[in-house]
């Protein structure tokens, strides 16, 4: 789920291309969006190239500047802030995204490992931004909150307690025999529960993941849990109708502890927005 979102000002948020700052308005749905994130408990921050003075005047104008938990304004790279607004406020980066009007805005999420959302409201062209290769392009922000609540309208699949046998462990010898690990998951798929006009075909096959992660573990040899884990997460959203995977991963390597366990999410896979033209 994205519970974080960092926006760009100018061309996202505010119409503001003008000759005057005392023209500045908010695009539309822009208000509702601001409204939308706050209904639901995202966490919101702007990083914008604006300067702070205008930006303190045309926020208080606009009656925004609540919306904001902070803000990083009159930054002329935003690549080299982004990590620090990850780290200064924990943010998780799979669970954040930066949205954006211009190439530079896709390139900064990328930059910081967040999602990359460029919308059709501001600077640069769609084939322009299609060729930065965004997580996501939507017209407008009226069209990424539909897309976020159909996201958190899906339904979850959990499979508990999953035994796999695995290569994996930094010593070689760890890594000579296959030995036990426990993976829990949760997936959500793509259609809703109410949609599947009770068709296996419309749904995620359980017992196919299941087959599929055993398979896929016992092809592999890794040091690192961690990896294990985040390729796991990753296989199966390559592999399955997903929206979303939330995977733990458990190894009983160490004396007098029940086990050891890693947690990974990874989610909404790269997706372009039908509706979205070219200019």
């Amino acid at each position: 789920m994205l519970r974080n979102l960092i926006f760009d000002w100018s061309g996202t948020l505010a119409d503001d291309l003008g000759p005057v700052i005392e023209a500045t308005n908010l695009l539309p749905h822009a208000l509702e969006f601001l409204c939308f994130c706050q209904a639901t408990r995202r966490r919101v921050f702007l990083l914008s190239t604006i300067k702070g003075a205008h930006f303190i005047e045309q926020s208080a104008r606009l009656g925004v500047v609540h919306f904001f938990e902070r803000t990083y304004v009159g930054v002329m790279d935003k690549r080299d802030r982004i990590g620090e607004i990850l780290t200064d406020n924990n943010l998780v980066a799979t669970e954040t995204a930066f949205i954006g009007d211009t190439v530079h805005d896709v390139e900064t999420a990328q930059h910081g490992g967040v999602m990359a959302i460029a919308t059709l409201t501001g600077f640069d062209s769609y084939e322009k931004l299609s060729r930065a290769n965004p997580d996501v392009i939507v017209r407008d922000l009226g069209e990424l909150q539909k897309l976020l609540e159909t996201a958190g309208l899906n339904d979850e699949i959990r499979i508990e307690e999953l035994e796999l046998l695995a290569r994996v462990g930094v010593p070689d010898v760890e890594r000579a025999q296959p030995q036990r690990l426990i993976a829990s998951i949760t997936l959500q798929p793509r259609n809703h529960f109410g949609d599947l006009v009770d068709d296996l075909s419309r749904t995620i096959d359980y017992a196919a993941v299941c087959e599929e992660l055993r398979r896929f573990v016992s092809d592999r040899q890794d040091k690192l849990i961690e990896t294990l884990a985040h390729e796991m997460a990753e296989h199966l959203l390559r592999s399955f109708e997903l929206v979303r995977v939330e995977l733990e991963l458990r190894k009983f390597v160490l004396p007098e502890t029940r086990f050891v366990a890693v947690r990974v999410t990874r989610g909404m896979p790269r997706i372009a927005s039908a509706t979205a033209e070219k200019d």
